[in-house]
């Protein structure tokens, strides 16, 4: 059958194509793809080609399709998945195979399994793994950005503390502790509080730290009720505006320092601020990913020796993870909408992806099935004179805070089409 996406031919070169998919194998599933968000991920394995470790040599013979946070519908199971998937189901899926010890993915390592297209085959490592599962919830986003939103959630579990003269790690962020999220009033930023605000193990403090004013006002106005709410004191300091950004972010603990500090930009001013303010035992989880591969930046080693100071990584969430945000989401708990500030078609995800750093706001949704420029939320009132379409859109999300929701997506599926 033929389908569209955007594929990786090489280096900076994404191409929306038309093409033939070969038909489905036994241990093989077609499905529908319905909604993609982008993510600075997909930007840099556009950029680098076949210099991304996710990537494959031969990109340039058979181009790799774009996109791994999507959700869509099944349209045809092979033989050996009928007794547990079926055509019309909705689905969610967990890209980080790490199948037999490879790094492969959608969206970087495979010719036709990807969530910038129409329609894509998930190959049989996917269903042996367990990573396609079943998705009932209403809206098709929150299945796409419960990837995402895995991250952040697997960030938080990923960290550990340590008591002194014992060796066992006790795993997840301290309980009650003070947590600081830097460089946190971007998308992924933003996913991290939400899930702070509402997980199971919460901070008692939770500064997020940016230097972009207009982005921590959005964050303020998303999360104040809600922290208050939960009873956690929501700190936000833009740290552009202090000569000693350490010494202000530690004056916010009594100068005791953060149990939990993470680092969501891979530059080395946010890795060394992060590590002047850790406290005792304080975890540094280094979220963002560098392109640069001799990345690096200066940690207080002192305070390592001393102060038990530690850190450490994560890159994507696993299975439980993404099951986490999306029964979080399903019991109204989480909205992973505070991370969207744009929607868009399948048209519009090439240039999106190419330019996504000099773009403001935060995730861009892309919808594959339709064409529709980027289209940045808050615009929709003004894109009402031209098209009135927008103004529905517009009236649906002003009901939502100004947020994505259920029923923008149910509007746009109607009344979009290619």
């Amino acid at each position: 059958m033929k389908a569209r996406a955007v594929r990786l031919h090489g280096a900076n070169d994404l191409r929306l194509d038309e093409f033939e998919l070969p038909a489905i194998k036994e241990d093989e599933i077609l499905v529908k793809v319905i909604s993609d968000s982008i993510c600075m991920s997909t930007y840099k394995c556009a950029v680098l080609g076949t210099a991304h470790k996710r990537v494959h040599p031969d990109v340039a013979e058979h181009p790799a399709i774009m996109g791994h946070e999507f959700a869509g519908e099944i349209v045809q199971v092979g033989e050996k998945h009928r007794d547990r998937f079926r055509p019309g189901m909705k689905f969610a899926q967990q890209p980080a195979l790490n199948y037999k010890g490879t790094m492969w993915s959608p969206g970087y390592s495979y010719e036709f399994f990807g969530g910038d297209a129409t329609y894509c085959i998930i190959p049989a490592e996917v269903m042996e793994l367990g990573c396609l599962m079943e998705y009932r919830g209403r809206a098709f986003y929150e299945a796409s950005l419960a990837e995402p939103m895995s991250c952040c959630i697997g960030a938080f579990h990923a960290c550990y503390h340590t008591r002194m003269g014992c060796y066992e790690h006790e795993m997840g962020i301290m309980e009650g502790g003070r947590t600081a999220i830097l460089a946190g009033a971007g998308p992924m930023g933003l996913g991290a509080v939400a899930y702070a605000l509402c997980c199971d193990r919460r901070p008692g403090m939770l500064v997020v730290a940016d230097q972009d004013q207009a982005r921590l006002d959005r964050a303020r106005s998303l999360f104040s009720d809600q922290a208050r709410m939960a009873g956690i004191d929501l700190r936000l300091v833009n740290t552009a505006q202090s000569a000693d950004p350490a010494g202000a972010l530690r004056a916010l603990t009594g100068g005791a320092g953060f149990d939990d500090v993470f680092a969501f930009a891979p530059v080395s001013a946010v890795v060394e601020l992060s590590s002047a303010v850790l406290g005792r035992d304080g975890c540094l989880n280094f979220f963002a990913g560098p392109m640069d591969p001799a990345f690096s930046a200066r940690m207080n080693f002192y305070d390592v020796h001393y102060n038990a100071t530690h850190i450490m990584g994560t890159t994507g969430g696993n299975t439980d993870d993404l099951m986490e945000s999306l029964d979080l989401s399903a019991r109204g708990l989480l909205d992973p909408a505070v991370m969207v500030t744009h929607i868009g078609g399948l048209d519009a995800a090439a240039e999106a992806t190419l330019r996504l750093p000099e773009l403001p706001g935060g995730k861009k949704l892309i919808y594959t099935q339709i064409d529709m420029p980027l289209t940045a939320i808050e615009d929709f009132p003004a894109k009402a004179a031209e098209d009135p379409r927008f103004g529905y859109l517009a009236d649906l999300c002003l009901a939502r805070r100004g947020l994505w929701c259920p029923e923008a997506e149910a509007y746009l599926l109607e009344h979009w089409t290619r």
